[in-house]
């Protein structure tokens, strides 16, 4: 089942309108989170939203909005009042321009959403907009209000639907200078080049995100499993880095040692021997999703129900 829309409005081209739902293309419910717990009693550690002078807690419906002016002294501004505001962008996605994809600082790049049509009547329209931006090869740019905020979208086609990136304004982009400004400027040879060159060209290859492993999580998850079973945990010699002396016999070795054979394809690990008990406290390797389901699927153990 799809995830709930964040967004439901309408899109328009001109006159070209129709509804959509704006959907999260990416999600973050999979990683492994922990929750802060008490060290003396292992309970879990509870916040409560306090006036910072009285100490005395603070109920939801009396929290308002504040904008500081000077240290202590607040401009009070209420959710009728935000709500006031009611930009077009609340409710509509106005189609403002068309650029070319390249002419995208990837700076401002935030966060993925899918579009989708809303309902079943305006799939018409949606596809006329979203075949027209694929013939023109453009990124359509315009804007939307999320969480009580314009944002600047840019819509490209995936498939039957389309993919809208939300953009950063230019004041939530450092200058560059700011960092790059003592950076030295180094006169590369021909040959360091060359050899860099080598390098890059016996690593190329084509972009598979499927081919890339999560190391932090896995080590998370064994970590957890051998915590789970029980196990003393022994911390691990960290790698050292080194600073290169000679550049160029660096490089030299580099091509050297990726010019090497192909490596054998690793054997296959046996699984580690486990007690019963073990067996049942570890959690599957591929996260939390599938640690769910395999806890569905488990058959239901201890005594059966009697029957009158």
């Amino acid at each position: 089942m799809a995830p709930r829309a964040n967004w439901k409005g309408f899109l328009r081209l001109s006159l070209v309108t129709c509804p959509v739902a704006l959907y999260p293309a990416t999600s973050e419910s999979e990683k492994i989170s922990f929750n802060q717990l008490n060290r003396a009693t292992g309970h879990r550690i509870k916040y409560l939203k306090v006036d910072a002078d009285t100490g005395d807690e603070v109920a939801n419906e009396d929290i308002v909005k504040g904008y500081e002016l000077d240290k202590g002294q607040y401009i009070e501004v209420t959710k009728e009042e935000l709500e006031e505001l009611a930009l077009e962008s609340t409710r509509t996605i106005e189609i403002d321009e068309f650029v070319d994809k390249s002419e995208i600082d990837p700076r401002y790049l935030i966060r993925p959403y899918y579009l989708t049509p809303d309902g079943k009547i305006g799939h018409d329209a949606f596809a006329v907009i979203r075949e027209t931006i694929r013939e023109m090869d453009k990124v359509a740019i315009g804007r939307v209000v999320l969480t009580n905020r314009e944002h600047i979208i840019a819509l490209e086609p995936m498939d039957k639907g389309l993919v809208g990136t939300l953009l950063r304004y230019p004041y939530e982009v450092r200058n560059e200078q700011e960092y790059f400004d003592e950076i030295q400027n180094v006169k590369v040879t021909k040959d360091m080049l060359d050899l860099a060159r080598h390098i890059v060209n016996q690593k190329t290859g084509t972009f598979a995100p499927e081919k890339f492993e999560d190391h932090y999580e896995t080590a998370l998850v064994d970590l957890i499993n051998q915590k789970r079973a029980g196990k003393t945990i022994r911390p691990k010699e960290r790698p050292k880095g080194e600073n290169v002396v000679d550049l160029m016999e660096a490089l030299r070795q580099s091509v050297g040692r990726d010019a090497a054979p192909a490596k054998t394809a690793k054997p296959v690990k046996k699984p580690r021997k486990v007690s019963a008990g073990q067996k049942e406290m570890l959690m599957p390797i591929a996260g939390k999703k599938q640690a769910k389901e395999a806890a569905a699927k488990k058959p239901a153990t201890g005594q059966r129900r009697k029957s009158a």
